[in-house]
């Protein structure tokens, strides 16, 4: 069989892999469209309003927590088909709610499940296939996650108008038929079977904890990288929560051009991704993502002398093609790092610490526009990009960390 080639069970782990997030994806962005017709249907605040999306957030935290360890120790399709049932029909249970508090748990449940997903999904490609080949293979998953957000935007502008902000949440409970298939069709991979077989023989060199990310000279690489995680969701949350904002306010762009710019942006996201993967299969991950970070620092901080339409426009795209496009790494630098005992521990607990701590950048950034220019905020996300430049360089990286791939 050609190296290039798929096998069945590597098929089956990417394409499922891909549907998982960008389903997720889609769920937890769905809210975005219709968060102001909630505020005013139960007549809360707009802090109240925008508790809905701090607590899914706290819910993708406990979920990394919980289904992390679970998944290395019980299996990451069992694990991947729990935590889509649970987003899906949490998602869909939404539209039911009477009341602001059973609005608040359902979204808290969501986050719960998207959380717990990410780690197990990035696990499910790190197990099937080689070192070598999961930059692209993640790019792919990472990929589908912007489609999935395409596909809310799509779908609120299809059913909003005539079912309303309920019946748009109703159609968020498809991925639940995803959870059956992978109930039936999917497999554990032969790589986790082999560690539980050691594990259950005693022969497993760590153990199922969230401690073994800080044994085995790991505490570096963990801390290293949860401070890289956060500075990218940082970086992801302050851009797409407040650049259309600014070009409105600022740079004069109507709300419509403001969209157009959030879209532009999102291809020049996944154009990132698609590219990052390669780059890091072909040179690794210090060299790939010390290019995306030096270019990241210097494209954003120009973004703030940009004026006139294409100019806006096009560097949207360039910003987002490096911004974001690293995140397609993510998944793979873990799995390349940790081993399959505890590589979905490492996942959810690293990227959702960051989701959890980065997001705050957007009341950073809110402060900074309140009191200095866009260029200072621009300057701001600049100097977190060369603080993860810094770090990535000190990471360590063992140059016989290969991993066997799946050949189910």
């Amino acid at each position: 069989m050609s190296s290039n080639k798929l096998s069945h069970y590597q098929k089956q782990a990417v394409s499922s892999t891909m549907a998982g997030l960008g389903f997720q994806s889609m769920s937890t962005m769905l809210l975005s469209f219709v968060l102001a017709t909630m505020i005013l249907d139960f007549g809360i605040s707009g802090a109240a309003g925008g508790f809905i999306s701090t607590i899914t957030n706290i819910g993708m935290l406990v979920g990394g927590i919980i289904f992390g360890p679970l998944a290395d120790k019980y299996g990451r399709v069992k694990i991947f088909t729990i935590t889509v049932a649970i987003f899906s029909l949490a998602t869909g249970a939404t539209a039911l709610a009477t009341n602001i508090q059973l609005v608040y748990l359902f979204r808290f449940l969501v986050g719960v499940g998207g959380g717990g997903e990410y780690g197990v999904v990035m696990s499910i490609i790190a197990d099937a296939f080689p070192k070598e080949k999961r930059g692209r293979m993640n790019s792919y998953v990472t990929i589908a996650g912007q489609i999935g957000s395409i596909v809310a935007a799509i779908a609120a502008a299809i059913i909003v108008p005539s079912l309303g902000w309920r019946g748009l949440f109703v159609f968020g409970a498809i991925p639940i038929l995803l959870a059956v298939y992978l109930h039936f069709k999917l497999d554990e991979s032969d790589t986790w079977k082999a560690e539980k077989a050691k594990r259950d023989a005693g022969e497993a060199k760590e153990k199922v904890s969230i401690k073994e990310l800080f044994t085995e000279n790991r505490a570096g690489n963990t801390i290293k990288l949860t401070a890289m995680a956060i500075i990218q969701v940082a970086g992801y949350f302050g851009l797409m929560n407040w650049l259309p904002s600014i070009l409105q306010q600022q740079a004069g762009i109507s709300v419509s051009g403001s969209s157009m710019w959030m879209v532009v942006t999102i291809i020049g996201m996944s154009l990132g991704m698609y590219v990052f993967g390669f780059v890091m299969d072909k040179f690794g991950a210090k060299v790939a993502y010390a290019l995306y970070l030096l270019a990241s620092a210097i494209a954003v901080f120009a973004y703030s002398f940009a004026s006139g339409d294409i100019t806006i426009l096009l560097g949207g795209a360039v910003v987002g093609f490096f911004c974001n496009g690293m995140n397609a790494g993510y998944g793979a630098i873990v799995g390349n790092l940790y081993p399959t005992s505890i590589r979905a521990t490492a996942n959810n607990i690293i990227f959702n610490i960051g989701r959890a701590v980065g997001g705050f950048s957007a009341v950073v950034i809110g402060f900074l526009m309140d009191n200095y220019t866009v260029t200072h905020v621009m300057a701001f996300l600049a100097i977190l990009y060369i603080i993860s430049l810094i770090i990535v360089s000190t990471l360590k990286v063992p140059k016989n960390n290969v991993a066997t791939a799946n050949s189910n």
